[in-house]
């Protein structure tokens, strides 16, 4: 009885408690001196976070999101031609430096699997689209990042990274997280027993984000401080990609005569970056790129307070007919 009262609380309050632990870990960084070693911890709590988020996938189902070719084109036009041609033009402005210009491109050419689907939710908007495009979304990101990345960069790519690091991150953060979550579905189907396991599972993920964002803020925050002022340029920047994205959203939803919901889903995913999942990506770069997870976690603290407010405003913008 405790649980079944205490899991809509918290999905009622998950983006207060979002900002929360936001400011924990803001707290948490600057009062303890030892606390950019909590930086390990990144990947562990992001692994399982994805976990649950993969496990909230309707595998089953991914086929018949396919047969919605109209929200898939719009959602793939939107993240992998739109998205691209703003983020090189936003890109110019910190083409001078290599961390700011990487740590931007990570951030920027990912879209967003996870916290997406919550705020879309919020919004009235059709997470459950998300939720099964989601393993579509992951694939094509991961596959056309590094394309991106020597498109942008030229020759200069290859010397700064380094391969090894990203085919770690794709198996321990995608490939371990989809395979157990998609084991676990077969599990429950036949075995009914293990129903109760996958519903504490999918009940955890609010406290696993909640976790998740107080580690990455926790550890990296110093950082942030100490390089305010390099990382006071991506900041307009990342405010004028959530602008641009919002209304390119909003036009290629209509262009493709999308309802209302799947209109703000379809924006959602065009703002939403996949900032905690290539966050041990630029983790992983050499040491003359330091300043790239920085980069990564300050558009993570942007892309919040964005979030909250196009939780109001989006469905002002795109209202039920």
């Amino acid at each position: 009885m405790a649980e079944t009262t205490r899991t809509p609380w918290l999905e009622r309050h998950q983006v207060a408690l979002y900002l929360a632990a936001i400011l924990i870990g803001l707290g948490l960084g600057l009062a303890v001196p030892g606390s950019g070693s909590l930086e390990l911890a990144i990947e562990p709590v992001l692994g399982l976070l994805l976990f649950a988020t993969f496990l909230s996938v309707p595998f089953r189902r991914v086929g018949e999101s396919l047969r919605d070719a109209g929200f898939l084109c719009a959602l793939g036009v939107l993240n992998f031609v739109l998205v691209p041609l703003v983020v090189y033009a936003l890109s110019r402005f910190v083409a001078d430096d290599n961390a700011l210009l990487l740590g931007m491109l990570l951030v920027l050419l990912t879209p967003c699997v996870d916290y997406v689907i919550v705020f879309t939710r919020l919004a009235g908007g059709a997470a459950s689209k998300l939720l099964a495009a989601a393993p579509l979304l992951m694939l094509a990101q991961m596959l056309l990042l590094p394309l991106y990345l020597l498109l942008f960069l030229g020759s200069d790519a290859a010397p700064l990274i380094d391969a090894a690091p990203f085919i770690r991150a794709f198996v321990l953060l995608i490939l371990l997280p989809l395979s157990a979550a998609a084991l676990v579905q077969t599990l429950v189907r036949r075995f009914p027993l293990m129903r109760a396991i996958e519903s504490g599972l999918l009940t955890a993920m609010v406290p696993l984000m909640i976790a998740t964002l107080m580690v990455v803020v926790a550890s990296q925050v110093r950082g942030v401080g100490a390089q305010f002022g390099a990382l006071a340029r991506v900041v307009p920047l990342y405010i004028a990609f959530a602008v641009v994205l919002v209304a390119l959203g909003i036009l290629v939803a209509r262009m493709t005569r999308l309802d209302p919901a799947s209109s703000r889903a379809l924006t959602f995913s065009g703002v939403t970056r996949n900032s905690l999942v290539v966050l041990p990506l630029a983790l992983a770069l050499p040491p003359a790129l330091a300043l790239a997870p920085l980069v990564v976690v300050t558009q993570t603290l942007v892309e919040l307070v964005v979030m909250v407010a196009l939780v109001r405003i989006l469905p002002r913008l795109l209202p039920q007919r």
